[in-house]
């Protein structure tokens, strides 16, 4: 960098007031260099071989959804051939990567690895000059003014995307060097103890679907209602066997799939999303622009059962009991409408579909499951074996589920609840990290503006 460029911004366009010893500076004259794929190579298609550790003439071509997946799960290879070994575009392990197209603002930390290793394509690399750069830079894009700074200079609406030209012109914040080691240290001992915390909460929510599914086997195993059983004087024998078709009024109903409109009419159309989490969420619909006939199928009344008749494996299936208004929407052709005889409880049978030994039925005979999304059809899902007790039995397993999942799903929101907190305290310590706003400062240190002068020199 000429010593005639001015490395540190003017006071009237610093973006806010930090410590007197403090600087402002553009992150192309802190950094040593950044750098995009400049490669040419072709990829080879060898992600699982494994032996390939051993070959001479390929390289880990490094992408960033590597990192989304543990670095070493999704490894790719490619032909050194076209690969300048020598250039900025190869990582030899602890360089900064930026997603610059599609998913901005992801950053990952490259780790050394015992192969080759060069830049994939939609990532900038960034290469610093010294260790407590990379993480100080790296605690910078993960902050919210990190993250709007990169905002500022993304180009393009389909497809998000920036260059390595207009990253370097980034404004940064720089404290003295000792400043930034103590920031760090503060802000990795911070996240320590507020990770631990979200552990123990992540453990609560990963732990909801396990208890709702051995809450659902308490009660269509019998158990749930057992006491209730011997005061009334009966028992399991009295459970019949079913298929689903022995229950229903008609054969389950395909819905339709209009072309939706971005304006609002009388007609709205829910989409998958609408029952995923298998509790049907009225906020996902679409409005549609067609005339739907006041006795049409396609309408939904409170008590219906929608079931998912393709989706991934595990979601194929899925169902939830419609709860929304009659006549407020139709239901899409991905799903398949079912309504319940009046001698049974609609919500006793929403409740068994969701049962493991349903789901597992509606998996194993899903079609389509290598490489399209997996269906099932009107004589699978007509086909599913329930076994159901007295009406009187039914209701009252549904009281006790329902009070059951309401307990469920209050502990499943205050710990959703928790974690965005916890994630929102993070950021909250990152914006203040890079105000100098943690406490850590010491107005004593050598200024920043020495420090940056003075590598600027030696380059």
């Amino acid at each position: 960098m000429s010593k005639e460029i001015n490395i540190f911004i003017p006071f009237n366009e610093q973006p806010y007031q930090i410590p007197s010893n403090w600087c402002w500076s553009r992150l192309g004259a802190y950094i040593d260099y950044a750098t995009d794929y400049v490669a040419n190579g072709s990829f080879a298609s060898l992600k699982e071989n494994v032996s390939i550790f051993k070959e001479e003439n390929y390289a880990l071509m490094v992408k960033t959804a590597d990192f989304a997946n543990g670095f070493t799960q999704s490894l790719t290879y490619t032909d050194k051939k076209g690969y300048d070994f020598l250039s900025k575009s190869i990582l030899t392990g602890g360089e900064l990567i930026l997603s610059n197209i599609g998913s901005i603002g992801k950053i990952f930390r490259v780790p050394f690895f015992d192969r080759p290793m060069t830049l994939a394509s939609n990532s900038v690399m960034i290469k610093c000059h010294d260790e407590v750069d990379y993480d100080w830079l790296y605690y910078f894009f993960l902050s919210p003014i990190g993250f709007e700074e990169l905002k500022s200079i993304t180009t393009g609406t389909a497809m998000l995307k920036f260059n390595k030209t207009d990253l370097k012109t980034l404004p940064l914040p720089i404290p003295p060097k000792h400043e930034q080691y103590r920031i760090v240290n503060q802000i990795e001992s911070l996240f320590a103890k507020l990770d631990e915390a979200k552990e123990k909460v992540q453990s609560v929510l990963d732990g909801f679907e396990k208890r709702k599914a051995a809450i659902l086997h308490q009660a269509f195993s019998g158990e749930l209602t057992r006491k209730w059983r011997k005061e009334q004087g009966l028992a399991m024998k009295d459970w019949i066997s079913y298929q689903l078709l022995d229950i229903l009024i008609d054969k389950p109903r395909n819905g339709y799939s209009p072309k939706p409109v971005d304006f609002q009419t009388p007609f709205k159309s829910m989409t998958l999303s609408a029952t995923t989490s298998g509790v049907f969420k009225p906020e996902f619909f679409k409005y549609i622009n067609e005339e739907v006939d006041e006795d049409s199928h396609l309408w939904l009344v409170p008590g219906d059962i929608l079931i998912q008749r393709a989706n991934s494996l595990d979601k194929v299936g899925t169902s939830a009991l419609y709860t929304g208004k009659e006549h407020e929407f139709i239901y899409p052709d991905l799903m398949m409408k079912l309504q319940v005889k009046k001698e049974y409880s609609a919500e006793f049978i929403a409740y068994q579909l969701k049962t493991e030994p349903v789901m597992n039925y509606l998996r194993v005979n899903a079609t389509g499951t290598a490489g399209n999304m997996p269906k099932v059809n009107q004589k699978i899902v007509s086909a599913i074996p329930l076994i159901i007790p007295s009406l009187k039995e039914q209701e009252v397993i549904v009281i006790l589920l329902n009070n059951l999942f309401i307990k469920e799903q209050q502990a499943k929101e205050t710990a959703e609840t928790v974690i965005e907190q916890i994630d929102f305290m993070k950021k909250s310590i990152l914006a203040r990290a890079f105000r100098g706003e943690l406490g850590t400062n010491n107005p004593l240190d050598e200024s920043a503006g020495v420090l940056l002068k003075t590598v600027l020199h030696v380059r």
